[in-house]
């Protein structure tokens, strides 16, 4: 049977001792409908972006606004990458560096720095926080420095201070252990911290909670020269520039 689906059949046609095998209706059909789809496909939408130019001679004007779209496109998006990717780490600046790394940073970026004291472990500890921070949001500018070089005789009650900037003005603050809740302060609870003044966009579900009461915090809070405690923490907005 010349029409039998056979290996040795399908030989045989190839050789052009049998004909051609006549296509089914179905077949036929769908050769029709995917020719029809192709035809509906405008030519710059089934070729690559290294293309486009080598083939640009054959395409209309609309052709060519859709081209150019593209391209535009694809440049914004490798800009924001580029930006989106600037930073990645934790760096150490000066007193000196202050104005041109916080108060004068690109409108659009968010800048979040600690002023900090190497003797005070809590520092150390949110420190270490910042630069894995720093590396899961490389859009934000993480920043430290050592407190001595920005502001004079700043209270040790004070620290760890977090300030967080944008556009060059402080939109967030976090000062002293209360507020950073000492050595019991984990990385996601800093991370929702952030997220709350708008710095970052966490991927936490909802707001960390501990069962651990910390007496750091509780010791802190029973202070009573707290508003000279605010009012020496408000000069942080001021550094000292040497």
């Amino acid at each position: 049977n010349p029409n039998e689906d056979a290996e040795w059949n399908d030989i045989l046609r190839h050789f052009g001792v049998l004909p051609l095998k006549e296509k089914t209706k179905e077949e036929i059909e769908e050769i029709v409908l995917n020719l029809k789809k192709e035809a509906e496909v405008k030519p710059s939408e089934r070729i690559n972006l290294e293309e486009l130019e080598e083939a640009e001679d054959d395409f209309d004007e609309a052709d060519r606004k859709t081209i150019e779209m593209y391209r535009q496109q694809c440049l914004l998006e490798w800009k924001c990458l580029q930006r989106r990717q600037k930073y990645g780490e934790l760096r150490e600046i000066c007193g000196e560096q202050y104005v041109k790394e916080v108060t004068n940073a690109p409108e659009d970026v968010w800048v979040a720095i600690h002023l900090y004291r190497s003797s005070i472990p809590v520092c150390l500890l949110v420190n270490e926080y910042l630069s894995l921070l720093a590396k899961k949001f490389p859009e934000v500018k993480f920043l430290k420095a050592v407190v001595n070089s920005c502001i004079q005789n700043y209270c040790d009650r004070c620290l760890p201070t977090i300030l967080v900037y944008k556009t060059g003005e402080i939109k967030g603050r976090f000062i002293g252990v209360a507020e950073c809740k000492g050595m019991y302060l984990d990385v996601e609870e800093l991370e929702w911290k952030l997220a709350e003044v708008g710095a970052i966009e966490t991927d936490l579900g909802e707001k960390p909670q501990k069962d651990i009461m910390n007496m750091m915090t509780l010791s802190v809070q029973n202070i009573p020269a707290h508003e000279d405690t605010n009012k020496k923490s408000s000069d942080a907005m001021k550094p000292r520039i040497t």
